[in-house]
């Protein structure tokens, strides 16, 4: 076997070997902010004006609600038994809320595991991948969604302090910090890591 061919074998097996560690690494990242970490996710009724407002009013009362049960919560554990209870509540919440704008269609409220994509907020980004979220659907559920964090309270952090403040509460680390609000050199990158991986995944899992 000639020398550039034992070259160019070994380059492809040192860049197959970095792929798969770095796929490994920026699935593990993925999973360690999951853990700490619950989404909220509103499905509106459709994709109408008046479906897609009242989507946002109650998201707000939802968050406000949350945020009230959950600030004793020091770990997801505990906000995920503390939502479980709370359900029927935000689900006759959600109603009342629909009722004052003119909308009788059912509410369903839920804790599950969803899928989701990159999503980039205000003051930060989170990869896609599985989380476990509360899911409000509305109606039919039909309309574009609304996805957020309920805990720790990321949405509602006024300032970048408020923000760090919440999330190092909610045990995320400095460095996952970093990460997801964009301080961290190379974010990107990783970020579109995870998502090729989460992809691949979720082709294996078809």
């Amino acid at each position: 076997m000639k020398r550039s061919t034992i070259c160019l074998l070994s380059l492809l097996f040192a860049l197959a070997a970095t792929a798969a560690w770095a796929a490994a690494g920026a699935h593990e990242t993925q999973e360690d902010l999951a853990g700490k970490l619950i989404r909220l996710h509103v499905l509106a009724n459709s994709d109408s004006q008046t479906d897609q407002a009242v989507k946002l009013r109650v998201r707000d009362a939802v968050l406000e609600a949350a945020e009230a049960q959950l600030e004793d919560c020091a770990t997801v554990e505990a906000a995920e038994a503390q939502l479980t209870e709370l359900l029927p509540e935000l689900e006759a919440m959600a109603s009342s809320v629909l009722a004052e704008n003119g909308f009788d269609y059912p509410v369903q409220a839920a804790l599950t595991w969803e899928d989701y994509p990159t999503r980039e907020y205000d003051t930060f980004t989170l990869p896609a991948g599985r989380y476990l979220s509360l899911r409000v659907r509305l109606g039919e559920g039909a309309g574009q969604n609304w996805w957020c964090v309920v805990f720790p309270p990321l949405c509602l952090s006024a300032t970048t302090e408020d923000f760090t403040d919440s999330a190092q509460t909610a045990g995320m680390t400095e460095e996952e910090v970093a990460l997801i609000t964009q301080e961290s050199e190379g974010y990107v990158v990783r970020f579109k890591i995870i998502e090729l991986v989460e992809q691949w995944l979720s082709g294996l899992g078809e």
